[in-house]
């Protein structure tokens, strides 16, 4: 089992993040490539978190994109994409554990999930904007993939955010 990341926010309670649960296109990636610094960050955390990418994979680059990073890719079929990732979430995870990244409305129901749960959802906007629902659903909205997996290397970045 992996270390995780641990972090006490004061006022808004302890972390143990042992997860990570991530939307493809339009959050690690802008027009079916990853967004620059994205390989790299994604091979630290490797070291600390699972980290699993759920997406529909809309300009068929995931598999190879993520081919050599430490991440379990799942393209979704058929539609209801929204409803599929709360699926996984819920028969994988425990959601205080979890955190989850996305921007799209098939990311809304994810980021509920793991809000509710006690973990920690961030939106994402990687150039191709963030649906309201998904912002609505998130305990912090960034410019970019990088910036997310940033606030979990350096969890100080959290604490100021968070904290009441």
């Amino acid at each position: 089992m992996k270390p995780g990341i641990r972090v006490e926010i004061p006022g808004f309670g302890p972390l143990e993040l042992t997860v990570l649960l991530s939307d493809y296109t339009g959050t690690l990636a802008c027009g079916g490539r990853l967004a620059e610094g994205v390989p790299e960050r994604l091979r630290q955390l490797g070291d600390l978190l699972d980290i699993h990418v759920l997406t529909s994979d809309t300009f068929g680059t995931a598999r190879q994109e993520l081919a050599h990073l430490p991440v379990q890719v799942v393209v979704l079929e058929g539609s209801d994409h929204d409803v599929q990732k709360a699926r996984y979430l819920r028969d994988h995870f425990v959601a205080r554990h979890v955190v989850a990244l996305g921007n799209g409305n098939n990311d809304r129901m994810m980021l509920q999930a793991v809000k509710e749960g006690g973990g920690l959802a961030i939106a994402v906007d990687t150039g191709e904007g963030c649906a309201l629902e998904a912002l609505r659903q998130a305990h912090i909205l960034v410019r970019g993939a990088a910036e997310a997996l940033e606030l979990l290397a350096d969890t100080r970045r959290l604490k100021a955010t968070l904290r009441f």
